[in-house]
């Protein structure tokens, strides 16, 4: 067995995902206490042999494709067939997998054939330093403590980490090993047959991708209007907490927090929210906080680099007309 960590990187549509990039930054930074531990990024997919390079650059010492016309969309089967030969020629210590929702199907079936634990779904990696064991935390009991999972007994140890949690290098042009990694697929390797595909448009973006975000919580209420006009002037995007979530004023994919998304904007507008930890866990790496609630014990203002105490729905229209006579 190898010291090196693996990163199985996703692509779709001969596009890099960002949590690929991000893991890897992730995986440099894992590996920086020991000698001669390496970086190995796997990509798998067709015609994706141009992508390799770019990995390089983001800051894997090694990367390995599989490029195969089998491999063009995504099925449990084949990817989970690619990965474990991969897997047992490369021998890595770790493996980590983004928590997107091809991670979430791949990384357990790929556990499972290899007979390894996997921690899912986690926020944070560190190495211990008398074990060198890798510590896997993630959320639990529905996100009221965060658990702290090792996996002492058997290699390799695999983690599933949120998109948006790490932060992905700066690319540099470097250079490094690229292998071409065949594998043969019989027809019994594809029990599904893709008739289609079709794209959906969402009316809104990726909340984790957004440099601007306005977030409600249970003081706004059922009235989100004013942080959507206050969005909308910014170029921002409209998030929310989990209580707003849970009383269906918001949908799944706008919270924030630890049962929700990890964002890491340049300005996240806090409105009519507490501040429990299991929210600020999700937001606290934002550049700028600006919080806005009546309560002046919140919590949130704990966190917050400006606290305005009031009303959300008497201060937010006001700033939205103070911005745009100030454009």
């Amino acid at each position: 067995m190898t010291e090196n960590i693996l990163v199985i990187c996703e692509q779709r549509d001969g596009k890099l995902q960002k949590v690929s990039t991000e893991l890897i930054g992730k995986a440099r930074q894992l590996i920086e206490k020991k000698q001669g531990q390496k970086v190995v990024a796997l990509l798998m997919g067709d015609k994706i042999a141009g992508l390799a390079q770019d990995l390089v650059n983001h800051g894997a010492d090694k990367v390995v494709y599989v490029d195969n016309p089998a491999l063009k969309d995504y099925m449990t089967e084949t990817y989970t067939k690619a990965a474990c030969a991969v897997l047992k020629s490369e021998n890595p210590d770790m493996v980590l997998v983004g928590a997107s929702s091809i991670g979430r199907d791949l990384a357990p079936r790929i556990a499972a054939r290899i007979k390894t634990g996997l921690t899912a779904d986690c926020t944070t990696l560190e190495i211990d330093d008398e074990t060198g064991e890798l510590l896997m935390t993630r959320p639990a009991f529905g996100g009221n403590i965060m658990a702290t999972i090792i996996c002492p007994d058997h290699r390799p140890q695999m983690a599933t980490v949120r998109p948006g949690v790490m932060v992905a290098l700066n690319p540099e042009q470097k250079t490094g090993e690229i292998v071409d990694f065949a594998v043969d697929f019989a027809p019994e390797d594809t029990n599904v047959e893709i008739l289609e595909t079709t794209m959906i448009t969402k009316e809104s973006k990726d909340i984790t991708q957004a440099a601007i975000l306005v977030s409600g919580g249970r003081g706004v209420g059922a009235n989100f209007a004013p942080l959507k006009e206050l969005a909308d002037v910014l170029g921002g995007e409209i998030a929310a907490s989990r209580a707003s979530v849970d009383a269906g004023t918001a949908h799944k994919d706008m919270q924030v927090g630890q049962t929700g998304k990890t964002v890491r904007p340049e300005v996240y507008f806090a409105c009519g929210i507490s501040g429990a930890v299991q929210h600020t866990a999700g937001m606290e790496e934002a550049a700028l906080i600006f919080a806005i609630n009546k309560d002046t014990t919140a919590p949130i203002f704990d966190v917050a680099d400006v606290g305005i105490v009031g009303d959300v729905h008497k201060i937010l229209p006001k700033l939205v007309n103070r911005i745009r006579n100030e454009k």
